[in-house]
């Protein structure tokens, strides 16, 4: 096992926050594998590469020799988090809980070590629990507590409705850091409330509290909210790989480099350098994409599962933007993409080629380019200029 403050370092280069460093040093320094706890409610059967942000950070503190708590909150996914939520979400049944979480319990060791995962369920001791004892855990916690909350504020000022049942939800979250006896709870940016809601529901009940850690957001295809499952904006990890593969296509370039820093197991400097390729026009944004695809796919599904998935793009990807009697353009040259323009016959010189680009009438493989400086792909490519389409093929 690291020393603690190497532990604590690692853990900081992938956390927003850390509530507190100091007592999670602490907790590093007693030198035992600590209990490190992160609740996901089966509301929908797949996981989704939202989730795997909290999930490798998970997988970092059994890396360092702890143990991991994975928490399917089947009793609480009945209430439903209002975390970010500005209506009262729908309830469902037991039976979709348990449902939902047996896919769960398939997915997560595609990440997670199972020699140091416990899975757990919040319905084993809230089941137990008695009326009585139930009303002596909502008077650990105030209304005016509650309603420092953003979101219970922002709803109340406002007049919307907020039902006594959404009040529970951050309770029975804090008890289950008690039932664990939790060392360490992490959730995303938006579970802070909750996450400190435990820290004070394990004082109530004697307990040293735990340290709270938030990871950042992933924000979903529709690049405006964060990626859940009821939102429809996930991409789930148990998908068809074809599926994962496309909507990751799908996202935007700028979006882009948000699921590069949090789901890619590509280092930070090799990142930069593909950023920096993409900002210069040396690299096509849609190559960038295809290799963030690429390696999402095969992380879940594999190596073979991820080449078909993108020969399967790719042949839809080309039947929808290419006619069938497409123009050949064999090009020898290796230089920016305006010269492969003019060379070609689409324009009639380079300041034209750049007019054409500036004015959006210029797509590479389907996708626009804005960037006049843009460099040609090194691999063949569809050159679509206005609404003229050629294949051009490189043969240098």
């Amino acid at each position: 096992m690291k020393n603690p403050k190497e532990q604590l370092e690692i853990i900081k280069r992938a956390a927003v926050e850390i509530i507190n460093e100091e007592e999670l040093l602490e907790k590093f320094k007693e030198g035992r594998p600590l209990r490190v706890k992160c609740g996901y409610d089966p509301t929908a059967p797949d996981l989704h590469l939202g989730h795997t942000v909290s999930m490798h950070m998970l997988r970092k503190f059994q890396d360092l020799g702890h143990q991991v708590i994975f928490l399917i909150g089947d009793f609480t996914g009945m209430i439903g988090d209002p975390s970010g939520r500005n209506e009262t979400r729908p309830t469902l049944t037991r039976e979709q809980m348990l449902e939902n979480s047996e896919t769960y319990k398939k997915q997560i060791f595609k990440i997670l070590d199972t020699d140091r995962t416990e899975i757990r369920f919040n319905s084993e001791w809230m089941d137990a629990m008695s009326v009585p004892d139930f009303i002596k855990l909502s008077a650990a916690y105030s209304v005016a507590r509650m309603l420092e909350r953003d979101d219970f504020h922002n709803r109340y000022t406002s007049g919307i409705s907020i039902s006594v049942h959404e009040f529970l939800y951050p309770l029975v979250q804090g008890y289950d850091s008690v039932a664990l006896e939790a060392d360490i709870e992490i959730g995303g940016t938006d579970q802070k409330f909750n996450l400190l809601v435990g820290r004070d529901i394990q004082r109530h009940f004697g307990q040293k509290p735990q340290a709270v850690i938030t990871c950042p957001l992933l924000v979903g295809t529709d690049g405006v909210q964060k990626m859940s499952k009821s939102y429809g904006n996930y991409i789930g990890i148990d998908e068809h790989p074809n599926d994962i593969y496309g909507k990751v296509m799908s996202i935007s370039d700028e979006l882009m480099w948000n699921y590069f820093d949090l789901v890619s197991n590509l280092a930070p400097e090799k990142i930069d350098v593909l950023r920096e390729g993409v900002e210069t026009g040396a690299t096509h944004p849609m190559a960038a994409k295809e290799k963030l695809s690429f390696e999402m796919v095969e992380r879940y599904h594999g190596a073979e599962a991820a080449r078909a998935a993108a020969e399967h793009f790719e042949t839809q990807f080309k039947k929808r933007e290419v006619p069938e009697d497409i123009e050949e353009y064999k090009w020898d040259g290796n230089g920016p993409l305006i010269e492969a323009i003019v060379d070609s016959g689409l324009a009639s010189s380079k300041s034209d080629a750049r007019r054409k680009i500036k004015g959006g009438a210029v797509k590479i493989d389907g996708e626009k380019i804005s960037d006049i400086n843009a460099g040609a792909p090194e691999n063949d490519f569809i050159l679509k200029v206005g609404r003229r389409i050629i294949n051009v093929s490189k043969s240098g």
